[in-house]
């Protein structure tokens, strides 16, 4: 039977359009915008040059060149965007400013909004060389953990585990100050990317590694220390999140000590459960529970058959 798509088109869109009365969808309400992605993005990208120069972009600074103006040059860009992201950002959760038809620079945006982002990006820019310094200490700890990293640079170049770290410690900034989507917007972006979902809420220490990486993730209530490395497959979450949105501020997820390391496929669960420093969680461990410092935690009597080719039970 051939479906012809005109008979039923004007059912369709009646239908459609009366789901836009639903309080999710933006499209029909004045005013209304998410930040954009593609802009959180690029900011990314950007500030990924700052950080990192000579890796991610055409850049050439030398010992003899002065690198001050690349550097406010690239800010200057960045914080334009951050603002009017922020701007926006703040709008859709500030119910007296829905109604107002937000500008791209913000000019129509209320003075507290406007002037609530500009202190956003000055404690950003702040902190931007403490972040610097941290991810310094990430890229040691991964080169020191790794064998198969042939040099520091090749770790800033080409590792998902420090490109995941490097936007969390972004993210972790801007939720501290309290602003909406765009940390988890951030952190999704680098999730698709690597596989690695961290919280943007989540406290990390420095000299942090992931290894691989792939399938790790790291609730956003989670505390970690410092000199921590974890593998592939690792989950530092929650026991149980059917209390949904009653859960909301509540620390869910584990804490973890200095110089602990959590090999692959192991979860570590639960807001109370704390993994002493030193400690070692051996690959696909169950743990929901405290251990003490300088513990080993391993599953006990799993047992490994081989069975060799012609040889009968």
């Amino acid at each position: 039977m051939i479906l012809m798509f005109g008979d039923n088109l004007e059912r369709t869109i009646e239908a459609i359009e009366k789901n836009y009365e639903a309080d999710e969808i933006f499209f029909t309400k004045p005013g209304q915008r998410f930040p954009n992605r593609r802009i959180i993005k690029d900011m990314l990208k950007m500030t990924r040059r700052v950080i990192f120069p000579g890796y991610f972009g055409d850049e050439m600074l030398s010992p003899k060149t002065s690198p001050k103006y690349f550097i406010g040059e690239l800010l200057i860009q960045i914080e334009r965007l951050l603002r009017q992201q922020v701007i926006i950002a703040l709008s859709c959760r500030d119910e007296e400013a829905r109604p107002k038809d937000i500008g791209i620079c913000g000019e129509c945006a209320p003075e507290r909004i406007t002037a609530r982002a500009a202190e956003v990006c000055t404690v950003f820019f702040d902190e931007l060389p403490s972040v610097q310094r941290k991810l310094l200490t990430d890229v040691q700890a991964i080169f020191d953990g790794d064998p198969a990293a042939q040099s520091k640079e090749d770790v800033i170049f080409s590792y998902p585990g420090l490109y995941a770290i490097y936007v969390y410690r972004l993210a972790n900034v801007l939720y501290k100050l309290d602003v909406p989507f765009i940390p988890r917007v951030m952190t999704e972006l680098a999730h698709s990317g690597t596989g690695i979902d961290i919280g943007a809420g989540a406290e990390i220490g420095e000299y942090f590694c992931i290894d691989h990486g792939t399938g790790v993730v790291i609730g956003e209530t989670t505390t970690i220390g410092n000199h921590v490395k974890i593998y592939q497959g690792v989950t530092l979450g929650a026991l149980s999140t059917r209390g949904g949105q009653r859960l909301s501020g509540v620390k869910r997820h584990p804490t973890i000590e200095d110089n602990v390391t959590i090999y692959s496929n192991a979860s570590v669960l639960g807001g109370e459960t704390v993994i002493g420093e030193g400690s070692v969680i051996a690959g696909s461990t169950f743990v929901t529970f405290s251990v003490p410092p300088h513990s080993r935690v391993a599953v006990k009597d799993q047992e490994i058959t081989v069975r060799r080719p012609n040889e009968r039970d």
